[in-house]
């Protein structure tokens, strides 16, 4: 009797034991990255900018425009490019399921019949020369993961799934800033058609006022024919001006998922190009590393990388694994589901790698080569995001002085055309400085809708840059079921807009 009160104790003292190995998984811990970002942007505040964090998610709603929110909002439904995002995320949840598949026993059914016939010229045709057999049963498999092989490989599936949802948020990101950029291009190219019909209206006039005073005897041909060049060569920047605008509602359309020209009716009273608010609202380089979703997905794909060498770690251990199987033969399929036909069996198995010729090693080796390969990619990702924030700053404050100088200069050069003009009238002055201020102001009222556009554009620059303008919570993916991840299904643009405000942070530490 003394065995079988110990037994109990001995499966006990052996149950424990499989649950420490168990605690250890292989392979090194994941630890966050670290960067020294900078305390402040180069950049000095200023143009509008302002340090901190706004509370305005729907970044393109402060532009002042219900048209421009409307086709973001659709283009976050129908984009073809997020709705193949949000497949890849799809894809990336069921490889995290087929992943966390392992740790679970499998059982697998089966059913077959053989008929044999042995040759009469061997051994066993002396025995018999014909066989049937009907089989059916269950076979079960459970590899122990001793080594945490399994649980590594679930860790990098789910971390792959942490950087599949940043990929879904940063196209997120980029097809709304690219809805407005062309939005705003659309804009800019029907403001700059409109100067030009304007200048070409002015220097028609003006190209009336020559034939006249031609037609009276007090010029010759020549004033004639230059003012004729002047009005048709700022004609010509007509048909180029109206392509671009046109290749710009194309482009707007096929953002929203829609074939190029369906967006002809609904634009066409479209206001102008939506202004800048006064103050923006900008953070710090810290972050922005939590912010922008091509680091988080970065950092996430780091952590990946380090979770597999764990898995080819553990593929160098030892295997166990359980296995069973409860069935039925027979040779008749009528005495088949009596007892006699039952079999069964149990037992556990072994399989380790004793020689391979340095391979599994080897595969370590590249692994953790791939995990420092990640490590840089998310450095190089993080220098390349701080550098188009600084950029986008940059480019916001210097474009606002630029047009601010270009408006003074526009001002002077339609006055200078006035006092030309006149000036000509009274034979002051020759045509030549008609010709002249008239060239100058259309070209300065042209750079000036430009740098006015570009303002905005610049503007939308940088709240791609800062990473779309949205807000993120301060919880931690380490921590949060990856399964949670927010992103929403294409419901309704309001959902859509919220799946992009709490999509899973960056989970780095500047410091």
């Amino acid at each position: 009797m003394a065995p079988l009160t110990t037994l109990p104790a001995r499966l006990a003292f052996s149950a424990l034991t499989l649950v420490l190995l168990a605690a250890c998984a292989v392979g090194p811990d994941y630890e966050v990255p670290e960067f020294d970002a900078p305390a402040s942007w180069s950049q000095p505040a200023g143009g509008g900018l302002a340090a901190g964090f706004g509370e305005h998610v729907s970044w393109w709603e402060g532009l002042g425009d219900p048209k421009l929110s409307e086709l973001v909002e659709r283009a976050l439904l129908r984009n073809l490019d997020l709705r193949e995002a949000f497949v890849r995320l799809d894809e990336a949840r069921a490889l995290r399921g087929v992943a966390a598949g392992e740790r679970w026993p499998s059982i697998d059914a089966r059913g077959s019949y053989e008929h044999r016939e042995e040759s009469q010229n061997t051994p066993f045709g002396a025995f018999s020369s014909r066989t049937n057999i009907h089989a059916l049963g269950l076979d079960a498999a459970w590899e122990l993961d001793l080594w945490g092989r399994v649980r590594r490989a679930v860790e990098a599936s789910e971390r792959d799934l942490d950087a599949s949802a940043a990929d879904v948020r940063a196209v997120a990101v980029a097809i709304a800033a690219e809805v407005a950029r062309a939005y705003v291009d659309r804009a800019a190219f029907e403001r700059r058609i409109t100067i030009a019909l304007t200048n070409v209206d002015l220097q028609e006039r003006t190209l009336a006022l020559v034939r006249s005073r031609q037609e009276a005897g007090l010029v010759g041909d020549r004033d004639v024919a230059q003012g004729d060049t002047n009005v048709e060569s700022t004609r010509s920047r007509v048909p180029l001006l109206e392509a671009g605008a046109a290749a710009a509602r194309h482009r707007l359309a096929v953002l929203i998922g829609l074939a190029p020209g369906a967006l002809e009716d609904e634009l066409a009273a479209a206001p102008a190009v939506p202004r800048a608010p006064a103050e923006v609202v900008v953070g710090v380089p810290a972050d922005l590393l939590r912010r922008r979703p091509d680091v988080v997905a970065a950092e996430r794909r780091y952590a990946a990388e380090v979770a597999r060498i764990g898995v080819a770690q553990g593929d160098r251990y030892p295997r166990f694994a359980l296995g069973g199987t409860l069935g039925l033969a027979s040779d008749g399929a009528a005495n088949l589901f009596e007892g006699d036909s039952k079999v069964a069996g149990i037992g556990p198995s072994l399989r380790w790698s004793l020689f391979d010729g340095g391979r599994l090693k080897q595969r370590v080796i590249a692994q953790e080569a791939r995990a420092e390969a990640a490590q840089i990619g998310w450095e190089r990702t993080v220098l390349l995001a701080l550098e188009e924030a600084e950029n986008a700053l940059t480019r916001v404050v210097r474009e606002q002085s630029r047009a601010a100088a270009l408006e003074r200069a526009a001002t002077q050069a339609r006055r200078a055309v006035e006092l030309a003009q006149t000036q000509y009238r009274e034979g002051i002055s020759d045509f030549r400085a008609v010709l002249y201020s008239e060239r100058v102001v259309a070209g300065l009222e042209n750079e000036l809708a430009i740098s006015n556009a570009a303002i905005t554009t610049n503007l939308i620059a940088l709240y791609k840059a800062m990473g779309g303008g949205f807000a993120s919570p301060a919880a931690s993916p380490e921590t949060d079921d990856s399964s949670s991840v927010a992103v929403a299904s294409f419901g309704s643009p309001a959902r859509v807009s919220e799946s992009l405000a709490h999509s899973h942070p960056q989970n780095a530490r500047p410091r």
